[in-house]
């Protein structure tokens, strides 16, 4: 005895049908993976400056000070005083953030004799033969680069016809109103804690340390001109630009032809470059920022700019609250 029997497939309607659910499941799950995916870099974010603060205090413990932002080439920052020229505030910690095997080979480095102005952070490029820069300067290190900018930050830079790697990072040291140093070392009420050729206690921080900003975010432009890490002269050789920065760096602005609408803590983009004038993060609306206490909290865009503006200096006398 014979029996047919016939097999069913989905018809077209079905089928368009089952995609059609397939898109919006896909739909609603991508935002929420993104959304997850942002809030774990920023909390990683978050973590970095905590080392990095944690690493300011014991430093601090240590010497006795904050670390500078960085030097300038000055006698009294020359060898044998002095081996660390325009070492930034992150390459002076290096030994308490578990980076101490970074900081004796770039600090032996600094100390050798077997080129001229090895202790030099770019070494001798304008030497004929250039002698090579401390190896520091193009190594990559992670706690100080935010997770949420994917892009390889380093670059290949030609000075003089000499190719040196340098590592770029995503966190400027809060230098008060203005780090340019021919205005800022005149009116100490607009001084921030990180600042070329000072370094200050903690308990010279009248404003309070849970009031006061020492970093903040800041992601270098695509260019990648600005935000060297591991050592930084700046636009100008006070550190601006490359690992410090003001609420209102309008004299930085002004160099690179940009506008003065540009400073301060707002949204920004890494296509333009007057958006590394300012502060700024990945982070949807707002940025982190690591505070004089050690404690990181995130700001939003729509601070006060007065309030921000007090964030920035130590001993500015202000009374505004931000929380």
């Amino acid at each position: 005895m014979s029996r047919s029997s016939r097999r069913h497939g989905f018809t077209l309607i079905e089928l368009l049908v089952v995609i059609a659910i397939i898109a919006i499941l896909i739909g609603l799950l991508l935002p929420a993976v993104q959304k997850v995916r942002d809030a774990a870099a920023r909390a990683k974010c978050q973590n970095n400056l905590k080392q990095l603060g944690l690493a300011c205090h014991n430093y601090h413990d240590t010497i006795g000070k904050l670390p500078y932002a960085t030097t300038q080439a000055y006698p009294q920052f020359y060898p044998p005083q002095w081996y660390h020229s325009y070492w930034s505030w992150m390459a002076l910690i290096m030994q308490f953030y578990e980076q101490g095997n970074l900081y004796t080979q770039a600090d032996t480095w600094a100390h050798g004799t077997k080129y001229p102005y090895q202790w030099w952070p770019w070494g001798g490029f304008w030497l004929n033969p250039p002698s090579p820069p401390n190896p520091a300067l193009g190594t990559m290190v992670p706690v100080v680069q935010c997770p949420s900018d994917t892009r390889v930050l380093s670059v290949q830079t030609s000075t003089d016809g000499y190719n040196m790697k340098i590592c770029l990072t995503s966190y400027v040291g809060v230098a008060g109103f203005s780090g340019d140093f021919t205005g800022i070392i005149a009116n100490s009420a607009q001084r921030g804690p990180l600042i070329v050729d000072n370094n200050i206690r903690l308990i010279d921080i009248a404003d309070g340390t849970s009031n006061t900003l020492l970093a903040g975010e800041r992601p270098p432009s695509v260019d990648l001109e600005y935000g060297w890490w591991f050592a930084g002269a700046g636009w100008d050789g006070s550190g601006v630009g490359d690992i410090t920065l003001g609420s209102d760096e309008t004299r930085y602005a002004q160099a690179i032809g940009c506008p003065t609408t540009k400073v301060g803590f707002q949204q920004g983009n890494i296509f333009n470059p007057c958006d590394q004038v300012h502060f700024w993060s990945f982070h949807a609306s707002g940025g982190n920022f690591l505070r004089c206490d050690g404690s990181v909290k995130f700001y939003t865009y729509e601070i006060n700019k007065d309030v921000f503006r007090a964030l920035c200096t130590y001993r500015g006398g202000e009374v505004a609250q931000p929380e």
